[in-house]
């Protein structure tokens, strides 16, 4: 019987910073753009990070890149949705 190792996604260097957002600030961020949940581009409830962070279906996460280029960061927002069987 072999052991899988477990690692943890959020500690890879290439893999940026994810935070779930709050109902309350994800109803703020929809209104401020004037878009639906849909709108958003899709993160799927089985990607590793998804796991990871806990983030269920409905659910909308920040995500924070560093830029050696422009600005401090960057964020971009995905909504977690069911993978399609």
């Amino acid at each position: 019987m072999t052991k899988k190792k477990v690692i943890d996604v959020l500690r890879h260097e290439l893999v940026p910073k994810h935070i779930l957002l709050t109902k309350k600030e994800t109803e703020q961020l929809l209104d401020k753009y004037k878009i639906s949940l849909i709108d958003l581009p899709q993160l799927f409830e089985k990607d590793p990070v998804a796991i990871a962070i806990g983030a269920k279906e409905g659910d909308v996460c920040r995500i924070v890149r560093d830029s050696k280029t422009t600005v401090k960061s960057i964020n971009y927002y995905r909504y977690v949705k069911k993978e399609k069987v």
